[in-house]
């Protein structure tokens, strides 16, 4: 089963309206009749207590409680800390300092994220960034949670180890889980076998899975997303004059980049279009008051995504990864009616133009007898968390969680225990 489109419930409607089926699929089990049920539909255990969940990404970090009744976090801000003279203070998505003490903005101060290209570079700002979401966002006692956190496909292994190594020492949560991004992208759209092509802020990644499983050597990695389109956009706007260097304009030309950016479906005819007539300008209104006028920037920023040579940001765009994702699979595989379902996630999948354009890649790229279901949910940037926030209705005759008592018996590689594995 699949859907061409959710909104705010309509995943909860599909469980509720096909469970005979999904707990024929998922392995689930009815304990004591309806009264359990509805626990596993709320995001609950008779023992547990709604899990925290965690999609925390090069740029945001997105967090809230799990379960059925939420649709997207309750919170989500910057993952930026600022370096100051006095202290490191974190910033949320208003750009505000979660610091206590330091209250005023500094916005020319430089952000560092504790995250480079999906991978923590620095725990103990990590960890800060956490420490603000449990006890002065969510208000609760993480030791009386269950937590579920995200990575992105590749990472490093130590990655995985040292967030159960800081869930379970520093805060001492019960149970854990860690989940593949691209998967539980999924899992929002109810489906366990898809194509998911992500780009956030830092990464660009695609995976094949089947039936929950992650198909060998299909999975794709790119260093090219968001940030690099928002430094693409700056250039442009600077050789046309406008200066964005600090903090404060930086976040300025990410707000034109999200506002007025589009994805081209031909982009030699639309630069031809751009120069000759100006049907396509925009203005857009900075904080000064003054006002800025874009043309071809509007479609060249995102198409650095499908032709980063073009712009000297690497070799292969989004749509090699894609496609090289889907041929890599077996035959017989990808000739089944689900496995042509692509799910686009992640930010920067949220281009006006995107869905179009990737279908008439595809169509160059692929074989003539393959056709493809691409769906666009939109709000692609929350689709992680939503999918992550259902884990504790779906079980796949896996250990969902990690206990504290399985990290005291075997330590950090405890965390790679149950997750499913990556080619």
């Amino acid at each position: 089963m699949q859907l061409a489109h959710r909104d705010s419930y309509a995943c909860k409607s599909v469980w509720l309206l096909n469970k005979a089926s999904y707990f024929h699929h998922l392995n689930l089990r009815v304990i004591d009749g309806a009264p359990y049920l509805l626990q596993l539909l709320a995001g609950m255990t008779g023992t547990d207590r709604c899990p925290i969940v965690f999609d925390t990404g090069s740029r945001e970090c997105r967090f809230g409680l799990g379960g059925m009744k939420h649709d997207k976090p309750r919170y989500f801000y910057s993952m930026a800390p600022r370096r100051t003279d006095q202290k490191d203070a974190v910033v949320d998505q208003n750009d505000n300092y979660i610091s206590s003490n330091v209250h005023k903005k500094q916005s020319d101060l430089p952000l560092v994220s504790p995250i480079e290209r999906g991978v923590v570079i620095n725990w103990d700002d990590m960890e800060k960034i956490w420490h603000h979401a449990f006890y002065d966002k969510l208000s609760v006692a993480p030791e009386e949670h269950p937590v579920v956190l995200t990575e992105p496909p590749l990472n490093p292994k130590a990655n995985r180890e040292t967030m159960a190594q800081v869930m379970f020492e520093t805060f001492n949560v019960p149970s854990i889980y860690i989940g593949l991004s691209p998967i539980m992208a999924l899992y929002a759209n109810c489906l366990w076998t898809g194509i998911v092509l992500e780009s956030g802020d830092g990464i660009s990644t695609a995976m094949h899975v089947y039936d929950n499983e992650i198909l060998p050597n299909t999975t794709f990695r790119l260093d090219l997303a968001g940030r690099d389109l928002t430094d693409n956009l700056a250039q442009m706007l600077n050789e046309r004059g406008y200066s964005f260097t600090s903090t404060a304009e930086h976040k300025i030309v990410r707000d034109i980049k999200e506002k007025l950016c589009y994805v081209a479906m031909d982009f030699e005819k639309e630069m031809q279009t751009a120069a000759s007539s100006r049907s396509l300008k925009k203005s857009y209104k900075l904080p000064d008051g003054r006002v800025i006028t874009i043309g071809n920037e509007r479609f060249r920023c995102a198409e650095t995504l499908f032709q980063p040579s073009s712009f000297k940001m690497g070799k292969s765009g989004i749509q090699q990864i894609l496609i090289s994702s889907i041929l890599t699979a077996d035959e017989g595989v990808r000739d089944t009616q689900f496995q042509q379902t692509i799910v686009l996630t992640g930010g920067s999948m949220r281009f006006k133009g995107t869905k179009q354009r990737l279908q008439k890649e595809l169509a160059y790229l692929a074989p003539p007898n393959l056709r493809f279901n691409i769906l666009a949910p939109t709000q692609p940037n929350f689709d992680v968390w939503f999918g992550a926030s259902k884990l504790p209705i779906i079980s796949f005759g896996k250990p969902l969680r990690i206990s504290k008592t399985d990290y005291e018996e075997s330590g950090p590689t405890v965390a790679h225990i149950g997750a499913i594995a990556e080619h």
